[in-house]
C-alpha cells in the first residue's frame, strides 16, 4: 500500500499541513480515519498529543508498530467508527481527515460527529481529491467541488472555511490525474 506514489502524496500533505500546527504545542490533534499514520505521525513533534482513529484494526497496528519503532511518546491510536459511535469522552482542538473524506458515503455526518468534538474554537484540516469527472467508483467520492464542500461544511456550523488546491499530480486518484486541496475551517 505505501508505494512510491503514495508516499510522495504523504509528503506534499505534511509539507502542506506542517505549517498550519505552528504554535500548537499545547493542542491536541485527532487523525480521523489516519490509518498507519504515515501523516500524522510525522506532525507529532508540532502538537500535544495525537489520538489516531481508525476502523481498521490492521492499519492501526501498523500505527502502533511506528508508534513503539520511532520512540513517539504523544501519541495513541483507538479503533473507531464514528459514523456508527462517537465515544463522548474524545475532545480534540484539532481533526485532521487526510484522503479519508471520500470514503465515506454521508459526508455530512462525519462532518457533524467531528464537529461535535472539537473544542471551541477547534480546527478542522481536511486533506481530499477537487472533484473529477474521471472518476466513477461505487465505493468512493470523485473528490469534491470546493463550493459544495463549502456549503455542507457552514450548514454543519463551520466557520472561516478556506479550501484551496495545492497538488497537481498523475495518476493520483483511482489511477486519474488529479488534484488535492486542503481546507481549514474553526468551530
Amino acid at each position: 500500500m505505501e508505494t512510491e506514489k503514495r508516499m510522495e502524496l504523504v509528503k506534499a500533505i505534511v509539507e502542506e499541513v506542517r505549517p498550519r500546527l505552528q504554535d500548537s504545542e499545547s493542542k491536541s490533534l485527532v487523525d480521523y480515519g489516519g490509518g498507519t499514520g504515515l501523516v500524522s505521525l510525522e506532525l507529532s513533534d508540532l502538537v500535544h498529543s495525537i489520538l489516531l482513529v481508525d476502523s481498521s484494526k490492521q492499519a492501526l497496528q501498523g500505527a502502533q508498530d511506528k508508534i513503539s519503532e520511532k520512540g513517539i511518546t504523544n501519541s495513541k491510536v483507538l479503533y473507531s467508527d464514528f459514523t456508527q459511535y462517537t465515544p463522548p469522552e474524545i475532545k480534540a482542538d484539532i481533526v485532521l481527515l487526510s484522503l479519508v473524506l471520500l470514503h465515506i458515503p454521508d459526508t455530512k455526518l462525519i462532518l457533524q460527529k467531528l464537529f461535535s468534538i472539537l473544542n471551541t474554537n477547534g480546527r478542522l484540516i481536511i486533506i481530499d481529491f477537487d472533484k473529477s469527472d474521471h472518476v466513477h467508483h461505487p465505493k468512493i467520492h470523485s473528490g469534491f467541488s470546493h463550493n459544495q464542500l463549502k456549503n455542507i461544511l457552514s450548514e454543519v456550523g463551520f466557520k472561516s472555511i478556506e479550501i484551496k488546491t495545492f497538488y497537481q499530480g498523475e495518476q493520483i486518484f483511482a489511477n486519474q490525474d488529479a488534484s488535492m486541496f486542503l481546507s481549514t475551517s474553526t468551530k
